[in-house]
């Protein structure tokens, strides 16, 4: 008998210890993560310097009111502001990437209030993308462009509009005088690991300038190093100048702890700095940005800059594609995605698959009794998310066990 609200359908097993890539089952078995907690444990299970960094801080501070400033707190903000984005602004802790976009949606809102359109009426339309994934709060739900996400929750909380990704068209059309900011994923994780084009980024851009909308990153899964740059969008378009982003996952690597970034532009004619309309009261969150979260993520991201994760990340995209092209299968249509955060997309009628069974799911069902961890994203796409330092060995290791399961799987 289980006490657990059923909202996950489970894989059947139960996970008792991990270290660096590998985990083992309560059974003993190992297993090679190629999940990472959906992209969470970027540098690793029980990673020494996290382990040691969340033991110390547990021992000195845990938790105190945001009413109080703490060091860690100051020191994460500034690490992000001016070593990731580089461009003066303020941040905001929370404790996932549903409540850190959750933040960013308050603050389009914000600004409509601030910035209304001609007649006077507060902006308050955001729009988002088909198959994106931006939460399961209220708010990030209804933000999510997908009716699967929503069904059974009506009615969702209005003030978004869905428009088709990567089409300029029809972004064009659906900005109307309602329109407050555009929120995208530059690599959409769970839709099915789908890239925005430089074309459509640089675009978006252009558009948010000209009718005075706030440009909105939700890099919660592809940001901080996954893409083997400091942010997803700078792999794909590095010129971008958001106005807000949203990162959580790999920020702890596996303590959760999440932030939203606003930008310090200048809004209005009187001087008003952008992330200034976020004042006293407007937001808070009990737990985000405690000590213990800081010290752990600050301990994370000096782990990926200091050992220069970027450049392993890149490296093993490489040796990835390299691999995997030369195997030549009929099971692959084709790989997609950046860095560590890559899709492989499959040919569903070439492998036999149970009644009622997705591809995707089926693999990484076949895959896990194989010995390597791997999640969906989508029906026919298998993501790949291993730690940012896996080695070049154990992505072999992984890429044989995919090349055994899929031979195993051909009609």
């Amino acid at each position: 008998m289980s006490y657990l609200l059923p909202t996950y359908a489970n894989f059947p097993l139960t996970i008792v210890r991990g270290k660096g890539a590998r985990l083992w089952d309560d059974e003993g078995k190992s297993y090679l993560d190629f999940c990472s907690g959906i992209a969470t444990c970027s540098i690793g299970h029980c990673h020494p310097a996290l382990t040691e960094a969340i033991s110390t801080q547990a021992a000195t501070l845990m938790h105190c009111s945001n009413l109080y400033l703490t060091e860690q707190k100051q020191d994460l903000a500034q690490i992000l502001v001016e070593d990731f984005v580089k461009t003066p602004g303020k941040i905001f802790f929370a404790n996932s990437g549903a409540e850190a976009n959750d933040g960013m949606i308050k603050t389009a809102r914000r600004f409509g209030h601030a910035k209304p359109n001609q007649h006077g009426t507060p902006r308050y339309e955001v729009i988002t993308f088909s198959n994106s994934f931006h939460g399961r709060t209220l708010g990030s739900m209804a933000a999510t462009a997908q009716h699967k996400v929503h069904e059974g929750f009506d009615p969702l909380l209005p003030g978004f509009c869905y428009v088709p990704f990567n089409d300029i068209e029809a972004l064009k059309a659906a900005i109307n005088d309602t329109t407050v900011g555009i929120m995208i994923e530059p690599i959409q994780g769970e839709g099915g690991v789908n890239e925005a084009s430089a074309h459509f980024l640089k675009n978006i851009d252009a558009l948010c300038k000209e009718h005075d909308l706030l440009l909105m990153l939700d890099e919660i899964q592809c940001g901080l190093g996954r893409t083997g740059t400091r942010n997803g969008w700078q792999s794909i378009y590095p010129e971008l100048k958001p106005d807000t982003i949203s990162w959580a996952k790999g920020l702890g690597g596996g303590f959760p702890v999440a932030s939203f970034y606003v930008s310090d532009r200048i809004i209005d004619h009187t001087g008003t700095e952008l992330s200034s309309i976020m004042s006293a009261g407007s937001h808070g969150s009990t737990y985000g940005g405690n000590p213990l979260a800081c010290a752990a993520a600050l301990t994370v991201l000096k782990e990926i800059q200091t050992s220069d994760l970027f450049a392993n990340v890149t490296d093993r995209e490489q040796q990835i594609h390299t691999t995997v092209r030369a195997w030549e299968n009929s099971v692959i249509k084709k790989i997609k995605g950046k860095g560590l955060l890559l899709g492989i997309e499959i040919e569903a009628d070439t492998i036999k698959l149970p009644q009622g069974a997705t591809p995707a799911l089926h693999l990484c069902n076949q895959l896990m009794a194989n010995g390597l961890l791997t999640v969906p994203a989508g029906p026919e796409t298998l993501r790949l998310l291993p730690p940012l330092n896996v080695t070049e060995a154990e992505v072999t290791e992984a890429l044989k066990i995919l090349k055994k399961t899929l031979d195993s799987l051909v009609e």
